[in-house]
């Protein structure tokens, strides 16, 4: 699976018109984070459709990269998200979004778009989801 990271400008209007890009040709975005800094804005989401994705995507005329998403399951507690974070850095593992994409009992899911999924997955260990 891989997260979809759009580069837009950061003015009303550009989040709608991603979301109508991709709605527009029947593909549901199953989660999604954004955040701006100064004039311009990132949105990385994952979607049911990556093929569909990358073509609404070039349709729009939009600049996007993907990356390779790894899930992991982390206790809703203090720290987890620390330790996980620590654990690939120490991999030398990037980190290039993160989404939420659900819970699950006390367990927090998460998307993991990173630059070496191998690596990522190995330095998860048993907090890596299948």
């Amino acid at each position: 699976m891989n997260a979809f990271i759009v580069e837009l400008e950061n003015r009303p209007g550009m989040l709608a018109g991603l979301a109508e890009a991709i709605a527009g040709r029947g593909i549901n975005i199953t989660a999604v984070a954004a955040a701006t800094s100064t004039d311009r804005g990132e949105v990385a989401l994952l979607t049911d459709d990556e093929a569909g994705t990358r073509a609404a995507l070039d349709d729009a005329g939009v600049t996007y990269r993907t990356c390779a998403v790894v899930s992991a399951a982390l206790d809703h507690r203090p720290g987890s998200l620390a330790d996980a974070a620590r654990r690939l850095a120490t991999a030398g593992v990037n980190v290039e979004a993160l989404l939420v994409t659900g819970m699950e009992d006390d367990r927090v899911i998460l998307a993991l778009g990173v630059d070496d999924a191998d690596g990522a997955r190995a330095a998860l260990g048993e907090l890596a989801a299948s």
